[in-house]
């Protein structure tokens, strides 16, 4: 019997599956590789958007389509990263319509009537907890869900290469994922599709919306970084995107500081006085057992390696362990390069660059041992190299790609590793640069530092942190305005 209107049913009632559609070939974008399992911002494209639904509160299971012939592939990354959630990894069918009714036959045993379903594409690792709230809403008043955005592009109908028609373009939407459905109205769609000897469909909804006409299928708001990495363009944005995602950083009480860092042993390079000494004291006040490190107070210089092993082997003899490890060390060189002398060329690359490197394989072993972090810094001119910051900027841009590059080595050990972008920052080593500048114009090193404890308590990597004065602590967008310096 047709449907002719919505029929609410209580949100509660219902139990949400999530089913994380991972059959793609990658042959489309010249891959041997699937691309869900392509490595972006240190986690491969499906572990992204498992977490995603992993996180989210109105998610009960999670059940993964996958390649047939990667089913281990993905199975290994549920059992790497500890998804609760995922209960089943099954081979997908050699169509999507085919996927979908595998996936509803594996939830066969469930009520038909009291379970909703979300079907979402893996390789759109950037959805939002916002996008899949509303379609849980939605589906407590409608059996059919989609999720779209305008166009912002004018879309034309040709035939043999001539214009045709053009559609109104404010009556267009170009769809996303999930798709969302009452179990038993997506169930009861894809029998009658089945009849059909010419059926085909590129997506759920088209299927209910040809097969169950009287369901109305309603329209949650998606969002633009909800994209899918079909062609070997995407890849690159996504990657971009990841660096400069919306998602905000989880943010910690004081209780929360407390349990999580009671016992736990933090390495701090230039822990002597802004961001560091901020960082320090944060984690110290929280029972961590601190380690502070620099030239001034302990002899420490971050650009030899020697010293650097030293301090860490110093932290570990006296703990037993390293938890996290944080370098705020830096110089900051204004000037023409063509005449800069040769020493503060040299000393500009040892301890902006190459002392992260010396840090971070140093640091590695004993991180390994605890699943700890390592913490870096750049700065909002890591984007575009400016006149009279070649130094400075080039070598934060290669702390970025350092830290993205080491997010992907180090993922299968455990070992995370993020980067702060704080915004122009009130500290002695910025004082020192441009001297005395208008209270109420700079970041709070205090700000930074709260970000900073945030991040190293979190489970991200590979993530570049911006820190701005007007958005909340930790928004992870990395996003740097051109006339801002992010000296420290």
């Amino acid at each position: 019997m047709p449907h002719t209107s919505a029929r609410p049913t209580p949100a509660s009632a219902h139990r949400t599956v999530a089913v994380v559609l991972a059959g793609g070939s990658g042959q489309r974008i010249g891959l041997a590789t699937p691309k869900q399992l392509l490595k972006i911002a240190g986690k491969s494209i499906l572990e992204h958007t498992l977490t995603i639904f992993e996180q989210a509160p109105r998610v009960d299971e999670v059940i993964v389509m996958m390649n047939p012939g990667f089913v281990s592939d993905a199975e290994a990354i549920v059992r790497g990263a500890g998804l609760s959630k995922v209960t089943r990894v099954l081979p997908g069918g050699t169509s999507r319509n085919a996927t979908t009714q595998l996936a509803l036959d594996a939830l066969a045993h469930l009520p038909a009537e009291t379970t909703n379903v979300l079907f979402h594409d893996a390789v759109r690792p950037m959805l939002s907890q916002r996008v899949i709230d509303d379609c849980v809403t939605a589906l407590g008043s409608f059996e059919a869900v989609d999720v779209a955005i305008p166009s912002s592009d004018t879309i034309i109908e040709v035939d043999d290469d001539v214009i045709t028609d053009v559609p109104v373009r404010s009556r267009l939407r170009r769809g996303q994922t999930p798709q969302g459905f009452r179990l038993a109205t997506i169930r009861d769609a894809y029998v009658k599709a089945w009849d059909d000897p010419g059926f085909e469909a590129t997506d759920d909804c088209s299927v209910v919306l040809r097969y169950s006409p009287g369901v109305p299928i309603h329209v949650v708001a998606g969002e633009e970084q909800n994209m899918k990495v079909t062609q070997p363009v995407d890849i690159f944005i996504a990657d971009k995107l990841f660096q400069l995602a919306s998602s905000a950083t989880p943010e910690f009480s004081d209780e929360d500081y407390a349990k999580r860092l009671a016992g736990a042993t933090v390495v701090v390079f230039g822990g002597s006085y802004g961001i560091g000494a901020g960082v320090a004291d944060l984690a110290e006040r929280h029972g961590a057992r601190v380690f502070r490190y620099s030239r001034g107070a302990t002899r420490t210089n971050v650009a030899n390696p020697d010293d650097v092993a030293a301090a860490l082997e110093q932290a570990h003899s006296a703990t037993g362990r390293v938890d996290f490890v944080v370098n705020t060390a830096g110089v900051l060189r204004i000037g023409r390069l063509d005449k800069t002398d040769p020493e503060t060329i040299e000393e500009a690359l040892r301890v902006n660059y190459l002392a992260p490197v010396h840090i971070a394989r140093a640091a590695f072993p004993y991180l390994a041992q605890t699943g700890g972090q390592l913490l870096l810094y750049t700065s909002s001119s890591y984007t575009r190299g400016r006149g009279e910051y070649s130094l400075y900027s080039s070598t934060k841009a290669a702390t970025v790609n350092l830290t993205q590059a080491l997010a992907d080595e180090w993922s299968q050990d455990g070992v995370r590793i993020n980067c702060i972008n704080p915004e122009r920052t009130q500290t002695p080593m910025r004082t020192n640069a441009f001297g005395d500048e208008p209270a109420g114009s700079l970041l709070s090193a205090e700000k930074v530092a709260r970000t900073s404890v945030d991040v190293l308590l979190s489970d991200l990597t590979g993530h570049v942190v911006d820190v701005r004065r007007e958005d909340p602590p930790g928004a992870v967008t990395g996003a740097p305005r051109g006339e801002t310096e992010g000296a420290k």
